[in-house]
């Protein structure tokens, strides 16, 4: 199964956000954050959260890329339970047990839109606001297109060798 961990080539997410994700922090899309939203809601950092981001399940701040990875039955387990308390310390969803259906939701949503890709392919997400509610798009960048070698997630600790592929003769 395969689920995304947030990604920074810059510093941009600091300065962007009212709260970054952290580095490698599995995230989901979070659109249930602006189901309530105006255009008077869309301003500044405001507005950068609701169009780009993609929200940490840890932090529960916000990043513009993440890489799809993927994700072992207990790291999954703990981000369910996570996000449904958070479901309920801050949306006051009535129980544990349906919070953690709604979050079960969210993350098989999430799965289901990585599993299609293979590892450490960036994805990106675009949110609009419409007369029925939040439009959400996403966009996926293949790892060779993005440069990923120098930013994998799981990458070698091995030098280059001469012959550029690791490993010396």
């Amino acid at each position: 199964m395969m689920l995304a961990r947030a990604i920074h080539f810059d510093e941009s997410d600091m300065n962007v956000f009212h709260s970054p994700a952290r580095t490698g922090e599995w995230c989901i899309s979070g659109g249930f954050e602006f189901s309530n939203w105006t255009e008077a809601d869309l301003t500044g950092k405001s507005r950068q959260a609701f169009s780009n981001g993609w929200l940490g399940v840890e932090t529960f701040g916000r990043v513009t890329f993440v890489a799809t990875t993927k994700i072992e039955p207990s790291e999954y387990a703990f981000l369910k339970d996570s996000l449904a308390r958070h479901f309920v310390q801050i949306y006051g969803a009535p129980s544990l047990e349906e919070a953690g259906q709604v979050a079960e939701e969210e993350l098989v949503h999430m799965t289901e839109l990585c599993n299609d890709h293979d590892p450490n392919t960036l994805l990106t997400v675009v949110r609009e606001l419409t007369g029925s509610g939040v439009k959400e798009g996403f966009r996926m960048i293949e790892s060779q297109d993005a440069g990923l070698n120098q930013f994998a997630i799981h990458g070698s600790l091995d030098d280059d060798g001469p012959d550029g592929h690791g490993h010396s003769h």
